[in-house]
């Protein structure tokens, strides 16, 4: 019976992986209810486990169980058939599982885990975004702890895309947390599901976050980490999935980077390299051939307030702009053009864009086609030897003195 699983996962001092051992001896969560004191000594128990296992009152249970019926909260557990078995499979998996939305037959298409740091940069939540987007246009299930930050916003991307998401919460699943993501959160329980070990009304704690992990790697394919600090709890993420056999991708960010110092340091430990959400799901395109297909689209451009840079004096006030390219039909000479022969292949692309003029950055990504983080990491290097300028707003212009390299 269901309130029997919710009574042992609320046993105190127990847990998942006490919960599953008692499984391997007593076969049933009715049968580890039902066990007397004899039969619990004989099978090896602690006094502490004896005395939790000795408290029959199924009241807690059966509130839970009320509530969950009351606001359409599925439960689910290991005798239950549509417990994922992936998850079944796994040390330490709950003994219950709270559901809101529909579970994806995980047997059809690839499931991604997606994490990163909560504080995030621009670049990092324009590439969680786009990754997201760009997973589910590959045909992936997106799974994500909800966060803010990373997590948040490549939920955003797939959903944006139509894709499923998987939000595995550290807290009850009619919790709201961060509150700032309540629009994704009612989206995600619309395409996907909600889930959480932890009873409705259970509040965040910290100590829940790193047991979440878990569940998030055990229930995918693969894990990509798109941001991550040197203490970041994505990587323990990460070392779950590797603990349980799962694939480890890292999105590469800027040598000496805080934020980027976890995943570089994935990539060096091993990790498969991704740029793009094809470079995640061609690894399961022999697995699910009838799911996977290669797509590099690219999400619109999220409205942001832009700030502008200062418009130019006009002409006879000011030195003509180097950068201003003359109008058709005007007279005078022409501009000179820089020489971009010498630039590297990417790098000659970004400028060859920027010759007409400014660009923000997310309309050069779309641009170029490329994958974020490669024009990120060019447009860095360009910056730092003054080819381009980076100015308010994520604007970058080319520095013709110096963009012949």
């Amino acid at each position: 019976m269901t309130e029997h699983w919710i009574w042992l996962a609320l046993r105190r001092g127990i847990g998942p992986v006490g919960a599953g051992q008692l499984m391997d001896s007593f076969g049933s969560a009715e049968a580890i209810y039902s066990a007397d004191a004899e039969t619990l000594s004989r099978a090896g128990l602690d006094e502490k486990t004896r005395t939790a296992l000795l408290d029959k009152d199924l009241s807690g249970a059966e509130r839970i169980l009320d509530a969950c019926l009351a606001g359409g909260i599925r439960v689910l557990h290991p005798g239950d058939g549509d417990y994922p078995e992936r998850l079944r499979q796994t040390g330490g998996a709950p003994s219950v599982l709270y559901c809101v939305g529909r579970l994806p037959d995980f047997s059809k298409q690839p499931c991604i885990g997606a994490v990163g740091t909560r504080r995030a940069n621009a670049w990092g939540l324009h590439t969680a975004r786009q990754l997201g987007w760009q997973i589910a246009g590959c045909g992936g299930v997106l799974a994500t702890g909800m966060a803010a930050g990373i997590d948040g916003e490549a939920a955003r991307g797939a959903l944006d895309r139509g894709g499923r998401v998987i939000g595995v919460l550290g807290c009850g699943v009619d919790v709201i947390y961060p509150k700032e993501n309540r629009a994704v959160f009612e989206r995600v329980a619309e395409q996907g599901c909600l889930i959480s070990e932890h009873p409705p009304g259970a509040e965040p704690r910290a100590r829940n976050f790193p047991a979440r992990n878990r569940i998030i790697s055990a229930l995918s394919d693969g894990v990509v980490v798109v941001q991550a600090g040197e203490r970041s709890g994505a990587l323990i993420t990460a070392r779950w999935a590797a603990d349980q056999g799962r694939d480890v991708f890292a999105v590469p960010g800027p040598a000496g980077e805080a934020l980027s110092c976890g995943c570089n340091r994935l990539l060096r430990d091993g990790a498969i390299l991704a740029e793009c959400g094809w470079d995640v799901m061609r690894e399961y395109a022999y697995r699910y051939p009838a799911a996977v297909r290669e797509y590099h689209g690219r999400p619109e451009p999220r409205p942001e307030p832009v700030s502008q840079p200062a418009p130019a004096a006009p002409p006879e006030q000011s030195e003509k702009p180097a950068s201003a390219a003359p109008k058709a039909g005007s007279e005078g000479p022409a501009a000179p053009q820089p020489d971009l022969s010498r630039l590297e292949p990417v790098q000659r692309r970004i400028a060859e864009q920027l010759l007409s003029g400014p660009m923000q950055l997310d309309a050069l990504i779309d641009a170029l086609r490329l994958p974020a983080a490669r024009v990120l990491s060019q447009l860095t290097l360009m910056e730092v030897r003054g080819q381009v300028v980076r100015a308010p707003g994520k604007i970058y212009t080319l520095s013709q003195s110096k963009a012949e390299g």
